[in-house]
């Protein structure tokens, strides 16, 4: 396993542009997505001694952008940030554009959901997944659960590129409204 080692001072210039598209993907307001940015910048700074090398550092820095942006929902008491689900990170993949949120230690995180809750969440997850189209609960766990790479599961489902991630956005927008239905 390849250990990664945090290099702060080329945070801004490597990674600033993927976590402000990623975070306003999320909030669509270019200004909110900026603060988001800055405070995961600051917790990563404040938290790089929790910072054990397994994720590559921008995989930890947009786990850590996840937690910003359900606190961010959270705070205005909107049910989109509860929406995500935590999982425990594979270190055996770094997995670009991941809707499930790994664990990352962050002590500005507010961890208000109980074990309770979030076995809740999981069963509503779970549920809502086998209530989709065979083929698209397939593609959603085989990458975003199982972390497998784009070209296997293309390779074996026999599809292209284009088709998975329409079907992985089709997945995860029924799973939404599922969830919403459901679960808040």
């Amino acid at each position: 396993m390849t250990t990664h080692v945090l290099q702060p001072e080329i945070w801004v210039d490597q990674y600033a542009d993927y976590l402000f598209n990623y975070a306003v993907s999320r909030v669509s307001d270019a200004e909110i997505a900026k603060d988001l940015v800055q405070e995961t910048f600051f917790a990563g700074l404040k938290s790089a001694k929790n910072y054990k090398g397994d994720a590559a550092e921008r995989t930890w820095l947009i786990a850590i952008l996840k937690r910003k942006v359900i606190d961010h929902y959270r705070k205005i008491n909107s049910n989109k940030g509860k929406a995500e689900v935590r999982m425990t990170y594979n270190s055996s993949t770094e997995t670009d554009g991941d809707w499930l949120e790994e664990q990352v230690a962050d002590p500005m995180s507010i961890l208000e959901n109980s074990d309770i809750e979030n076995e809740e969440l999981g069963m509503a997850i779970q549920d809502c997944i086998s209530k989709l189209p065979k083929k698209q609960s397939l593609v959603f766990t085989m990458k975003t659960v199982q972390g497998m790479s784009t070209e296997d599961i293309c390779n074996e489902l026999d599809i292209n590129p284009s088709n998975l991630w329409v079907m992985i956005h089709r997945a995860r927008t029924t799973l939404m409204d599922c969830l919403n239905q459901n679960w808040f």
